[in-house]
């Protein structure tokens, strides 16, 4: 599943918690609080593979220039 449609699917369960009528207020809190922590684990791996993206693709050609990768 890629970053966005997790992000998105977290969304969805974030609010089916806040419509929920069988959890109490402290059980919502507590889920809702574990979720925006996965959404933003979730949001900091999304930024994490895209910098290691760039890295390889300005690192790549300075080592085809060393002869190390074709």
């Amino acid at each position: 599943m890629s970053s966005h449609k997790h992000h998105e699917h977290l969304e969805k369960i974030k609010d089916a918690v806040h419509k929920s009528d069988t959890l109490s207020e402290e059980e919502k809190s507590q889920t809702i609080q574990r979720l925006d922590e996965w959404i933003l684990e979730d949001k900091a791996e999304g930024i994490l593979y895209e910098e290691l993206i760039e890295l390889v693709n300005g690192i790549k050609p300075l080592l085809a220039e060393l002869g190390l990768v074709n």
